[in-house]
């Protein structure tokens, strides 16, 4: 039987989880918005193109979130973009009721899915999710390091202009300014980037993640980057439909690792088909942990600005 896999949210981000979904044969694909039509003419086109990109799943489109029943996998991408002049607050406020809303009627029809979650701003939006689903913390999730690591990927590929193929590399951290390039953790072919690049080329190129998103929506004027927080989110789908014990940094709750507890941030884990099989504890320099720690007070901060909205 094939895996049901629904992607709330039919923007771009949405779309495009939507489209890759069904290109690499993970299952059946339902994709839910709120607005009448899109949806539906999006899910269409999209099964049009099965014919040509070799694909066997059904694809729908609706407005009902009867429609999601029994799902496998949920991947989460409703809400709205900051706008310029919004407050943090204003934000969480705004897609803290979206997601809380999305969650509840998820819940009402797939009693045991996996939750993936890409809604912003991300560590706050996947505890929300935690706390409305009751799911087990192996089963809700976000998207942000695969992402993250993606762009330092790229970023190195172009510095040092070799295949991306060759190229590892690991974010922790929250989803935001405060995110933790590890240096030490990329390597080209097994070498680590510390013994191919200077430390001011290092230093250019974790800046440069750190701001990945918001180079994108400064080309873009309008709009913000889609393609690749939709491939990343598939490449979490990927790994835990298929079963692969895949390495890979998400955001997950801590209980203890990394010295913090109670929050959900980015770090290494193992995704197979019960989701998070295991977190991965890095031994960090004290630099690296300074780092880390800032970014988890930042997050925690967040998350307990949430809890009072909500």
């Amino acid at each position: 039987m094939r895996k049901k896999i629904t992607v709330v949210g039919a923007g771009q981000v949405g779309t495009t989880v939507a489209q890759l979904t069904a290109y690499k044969n993970l299952g059946n694909v339902v994709l839910i918005d709120i607005v009448e039509g899109v949806p539906q003419g999006k899910a269409l086109d999209l099964q049009e193109s099965g014919c040509l990109q070799v694909f066997d799943g059904i694809v729908t489109g609706t407005n009902d979130y009867k429609d999601t029943a029994n799902s496998d996998i949920v991947v989460i991408t409703a809400g709205v973009p900051r706008k310029p002049g919004q407050s943090r607050t204003d934000l969480l406020a705004i897609n803290g009721k979206i997601v809380k809303s999305v969650t509840e009627e998820i819940m009402k029809y797939s009693s045991n899915p996996i939750i993936i979650v890409v809604s912003n701003p991300l560590d706050a939006m996947v505890h929300v999710v935690k706390k409305v689903s009751g799911l087990p913390k192996n089963r809700v999730m976000g998207m942000a390091g695969v992402l993250d690591a993606a762009r330092f990927r790229t970023f190195i590929s172009l510095e040092l202009q070799c295949s991306m193929v060759d190229i590892d590399a690991m974010v922790l951290g929250g989803h935001g300014d405060s995110m933790v390039p590890m240096p030490r953790y990329a390597t080209v072919s097994g070498i680590s980037i510390t013994d191919l690049m200077s430390k001011e080329q290092i230093e250019r190129l974790v800046d440069r993640t750190r701001n990945g998103g918001a180079e994108i929506v400064g080309l873009l004027k309008k709009g913000s980057a889609f393609l690749a927080p939709g491939a990343s989110a598939v490449k979490m789908v990927e790994a835990i439909l298929r079963d692969k014990k895949q390495i890979l940094p998400c955001t997950a709750l801590l209980e203890g690792e990394y010295g913090w507890s109670d929050i959900y941030f980015g770090v290494p884990v193992k995704l197979g088909h019960n989701g998070i099989e295991a977190i991965i504890q890095l031994q960090l320099t004290d630099e690296e942990k300074t780092a880390v720690d800032a970014s988890a007070k930042e997050v925690k901060e967040m998350i307990e600005e949430i809890d009072k909205i909500l």
